[in-house]
């Protein structure tokens, strides 16, 4: 276990280079295993759930190698095998194995994957899926097992809610399969045009990524022949808007996709901060006078869950009040309670988060119970006055690229150490 420290108060300035996506890695590295060559991807975000992924390769006979942001692996020997729980338990995102065993090897066996606890998220989109491309699925005490002795074949597929998950898990169980898939109700996340954009340049034939209805017509083989480059990291990128418009007097992020943060900057803009948007990059002046804003989080292109609390201490400065309605995940919510303890002004009452203008936020020891809430954490740890020690920093360093490195390079005083340490 870890805890970050942080000395709060510093005022921030400097460039700060935004990572590759979390959340295309944790999906670019599963779909790696339906290759029959070598692949490479570049700007992999140095977060702990991509060296999780590779714990889990390693158990299929899969290398892989990781240095400077480029990741190399190798499925050219896979073997199927029992995979680590303890690996496929840390993140959810694990659950891609899913998919991509099935589509490799037409079975697959998983225990139930773990991850951030923001709420029920089922998998049964996921199954139904996987279901109507010819698998059966049997679940036993928190293990899946499927399998497709007859192979997979084409099949129409309609989400009954939109999910990413199971957009995902569907394309990566049909890219191989024989005939056609049609998916409906499909989610639009950038991160699976970016996923598709990958397996289309290995030979797959999958067209709609980005609209409700993805067509895939399968193929036999899937070869790599250049080297992948990630998305920018859109949640990434809005953590730091937020915490440069706290705290900064003059940011300029590099390495952003501003098309993939409009529902988020139009909010910031709203807000009162004078965004200046480039075609890549987004310089943040020093803001003074915010006001209050509605924001309800929505399936893309609407306003993302994950950033909901990464803007909720910048919201705190705001004159008036602002309003968080989550319709995603209502239940996440485990970060009002630790925000709290730091003096913020804000509730959670009959699934509305109201946050007031606070004066002043001081250091206290609070608990990252998961990703964002943990960058909410961050970013009020440094526009309080004291110290700021937040236990379960873990999770941050699932989320975030070196993000100790970042913060301190734009002047914090950031620290991680081990969580008994003194």
């Amino acid at each position: 276990m870890k805890k970050m420290i942080i000395k709060g108060g510093n005022r921030l300035s400097g460039e700060v280079t935004i990572g590759g996506a979390k959340n295309s890695t944790v999906a670019l590295i599963p779909a790696a295993i339906l290759a029959d060559t070598p692949v490479r991807f570049d700007t992999v975000p140095d977060i702990s759930d991509v060296h999780n992924l590779m714990i889990i390769l390693q158990s299929m006979n899969v290398t892989s190698s990781f240095s400077h942001g480029v990741l190399d692996i190798d499925p050219t020997q896979i073997v199927e095998a029992e995979l680590p729980s303890k690996a496929i338990k840390s993140l959810r995102a694990s659950y891609y194995f899913m998919g991509a065993l099935l589509g490799r090897f037409h079975r697959a066996t998983l225990t139930f994957p773990g991850g951030d606890d923001i709420g029920p998220r089922p998998i049964d989109q996921h199954l139904k899926a996987f279901r109507a491309l010819g698998a059966t699925v049997d679940e036993d005490h928190g293990t899946v097992h499927l399998d497709a002795p007859d192979g997979l074949h084409g099949n129409r597929i309609f989400l009954d809610v939109v999910s990413v998950g199971a957009t995902i898990n569907a394309i990566l169980a049909a890219v191989r399969a024989e005939g056609t898939t049609v998916i409906e109700n499909a989610a639009r996340e950038p991160e699976i045009v970016d996923l598709t954009t990958f397996l289309n340049n290995m030979g797959a034939q999958i067209r709609g990524a980005g609209t409700d209805e993805i067509r895939i017509h399968g193929v036999a083989t899937l070869q790599s022949m250049n080297t992948h480059t990630v998305i920018a990291d859109r949640i990434e990128t809005g953590t730091y808007l937020s915490l440069a418009a706290a705290m900064g007097d003059g940011v300029m992020l590099n390495n952003v996709i501003p098309e993939h943060l409009e529902s988020f900057t139009s909010k910031m803009i709203e807000m009162g901060v004078d965004l200046q948007i480039d075609i890549d990059k987004i310089y943040v002046p020093r803001t003074d006078h915010l006001h209050g804003v509605h924001v309800k989080t929505m399936p893309y292109p609407g306003f993302a869950t994950d950033l909901q609390q990464p803007l909720s201490p910048l919201m705190s400065l705001a004159s008036g009040k602002s309003t968080i309605e989550d319709t995603i995940y209502p239940e996440r919510v485990g970060h009002i309670p630790q925000l709290q303890k730091m003096g913020m002004n804000i509730r959670n009452q009959d699934g509305l988060i109201t946050v007031e203008h606070t004066a002043n936020l001081h250091g206290a020891e609070v608990q990252a119970g998961e990703i964002r809430a943990g960058a909410a954490l961050t970013i009020a740890g440094l526009m309080a006055t004291g110290t700021t020690v937040i236990h379960g920093a873990g999770n941050i360093l699932r989320g975030y690229d070196r993000i100790v490195w970042k913060l301190n390079r734009l002047n914090a005083d950031v620290t991680i150490v081990d969580d008994d340490a003194d």
